[in-house]
């Protein structure tokens, strides 16, 4: 089964193309989602999260605002938060591929926000990068709830800059021209890497 690392700065529109693999036929791991799922009432993560940052509690659950608030801007308090959820979202990806190979999938999709961040590129057989335009990042971005400026910038430090994810990737997928020609660019990603004789990352690398 080949497995794509989908990824992409914040505002990119990364679940918007993780929607089109999906309309394409392709399963995908959505790592934000499970991460909201170890955060509500009675998730694996609500524990070991309230213990590190008791203030980020609310109601039996992990209030995402409040543990923004604390970890943002603060190297150590992020550093902690990432020792606790990253092996949780490893354990849910290693269940999810799991499930894809049975099912006879050809194709999954990984979608991981701070792929190259976390150096997990290389666990892949091809990254795809979603790009837009700086200013269209920035509206879309600023449009969600709760989201200030400061905030953006303060996300924005944290995730490598997207020229540098789009040198490294294996395909880049522009969302400035909208969701007609992202399709397109999500079928020819599928079209190349389904091609007989076409190989990924770790193929290249001796991996089976």
């Amino acid at each position: 089964m080949i497995v794509l690392g989908l990824t992409g700065s914040i505002g990119m529109g990364k679940s918007t193309t993780a929607e089109l693999f999906r309309q394409a036929g392709a399963p995908v791991h959505d790592a934000d989602a499970a991460v909201a799922g170890f955060y509500a009432a009675g998730g694996a993560g609500v524990a070991p999260v309230a213990r590190a940052f008791p203030m980020a509690l609310v109601d039996g659950a992990i209030d995402r605002e409040r543990l923004s608030a604390l970890v943002l801007g603060n190297p150590d308090s992020l550093k902690r938060l990432e020792a606790i959820v990253h092996p949780l979202v490893r354990q849910d990806r290693a269940r999810f591929l799991a499930e894809a190979r049975a099912s006879g999938a050809r194709v999954a999709v990984l979608e991981v926000q701070l792929l190259f961040e976390v150096g997990a590129e290389n666990e892949m057989d091809a990254v795809i990068v979603v790009s837009a335009p700086p200013d269209v990042q920035r509206e879309r971005t600023l449009l969600r709830p709760g989201m200030t400026a400061e905030k953006y910038e303060r996300i924005l430090a944290r995730q490598l800059p997207d020229a540098e994810k789009r040198a490294r990737a294996d395909f880049v997928i522009d969302t400035g021209h909208g969701v007609d020609a992202a399709r397109d660019a999500v079928s020819r990603v599928l079209e190349t890497v389904l091609a007989p004789g076409w190989q990924g990352r770790r193929q290249t690398q001796g991996e089976a």
